[in-house]
C-alpha cells in the first residue's frame, strides 16, 4: 500500500517504470479526445468541483485513463471526498500512476499522471481515510470507467 512518503519520494526522486509507454503528437491527441478531455489531460486543466460526469458514478469496475485506456483506479476504493471530485485511496498499480511536484498557483501539491501516457489526472493529497491517509482527487474528464458486468 503506497503511502504519503511513498508519494513524496516519488515526486522528488522519479517514478516506477510503467509497464508500456504510449506517446502520440499533439495533433493525434486532438483528433482522440474531446476539447475538454484534451484541456483537462494534455494542457493540465482542471475541471470546475461537483461537475464532472463521474462524480456521483458508483458503479464496480475499473476507472480506465481517457487518452490510453490503461486502468488507473478500481472502483472499490472510490470513496466521497466532499471534495467536488471523484476521489480514490490507491492506484490499482505502484506504477500506474506518475507523480511531480507542482508549485502552480502558489501553493505546492502533487501532480498526478498516468504512467503510460502522461496525461494530467489530477492531484493526490495525504488527508484520505485510513488505511492509506491519501486522496486522489481526479477529473471525471480524465478517466472512463469499464464497468463490469454486474454493474453494466
Amino acid at each position: 500500500m503506497l503511502t504519503w512518503k511513498d508519494i513524496i519520494a516519488y515526486a522528488v526522486n522519479g517514478n516506477p517504470q510503467p509497464d508500456k509507454r504510449v506517446e502520440k503528437t499533439e495533433s493525434e491527441w486532438k483528433q482522440l479526445l474531446t476539447s475538454e478531455q484534451y484541456r483537462i489531460t494534455r494542457k493540465k486543466g482542471t475541471e470546475a468541483p461537483g461537475t464532472g460526469a463521474l462524480c456521483s458514478v458508483y458503479d464496480t469496475g475499473k476507472y480506465n485513463c481517457v487518452c490510453c485506456n490503461t486502468p488507473l483506479f478500481d472502483s472499490t476504493i472510490k470513496y466521497e471526498s466532499k471534495s467536488g471530485w471523484p476521489s480514490f485511496t490507491q492506484p490499482i498499480k505502484t506504477n500506474a500512476i506518475k507523480y511531480e511536484k507542482d508549485s502552480s498557483f502558489g501553493m505546492v501539491r502533487v501532480e498526478v499522471m498516468c504512467n503510460t501516457c502522461d496525461a494530467h489526472l489530477g492531484h493526490v493529497f495525504p488527508d484520505g481515510p485510513e488505511p492509506s491517509g491519501l486522496r486522489y482527487c481526479i477529473n471525471s474528464e480524465s478517466m472512463v470507467i469499464n464497468k463490469t458486468e454486474e454493474t453494466k
